[in-house]
């Protein structure tokens, strides 16, 4: 996922994305870290996560809305305003060979 963020909430959006890589990993993803602005632009952020499947990702998202730790995630970047924009891109990884794996 691509983040546009608001430069000056920066820690809203550390205490957002440390939410979203416990609740990846404990639902069956691994999450590969959030990647946060450093230099150059000042204002986009990327998360990158992985599942075994596209079934067990559909399960992990049935919980959006519904799971109150998922709720509580999103309040997180909602009453702060850390996030601005973000977009979704689906990716198949390809990973070094010691990498877990990721398929059943």
């Amino acid at each position: 996922m691509t983040y546009t963020v608001d430069p000056a909430r920066i820690e809203a959006f550390e205490s957002f994305a440390r939410a979203w890589m416990d609740l990846v990993t404990r639902h069956g993803g691994i999450h590969h870290g959030y990647f946060l602005p450093s230099e150059g632009k000042s204002d986009e952020a990327l998360a990158l996560f992985t599942f075994p499947s596209l079934a067990a990702y559909e399960v992990y998202r049935q919980r959006f809305g519904v799971d109150p730790e998922f709720i509580a995630a999103d309040r997180i970047r909602d009453e702060s305003g850390c996030v601005l924009r973000y977009e979704r891109t689906f990716m198949r990884p390809l990973l070094p060979a010691e990498a877990p794996e990721l398929h059943d």
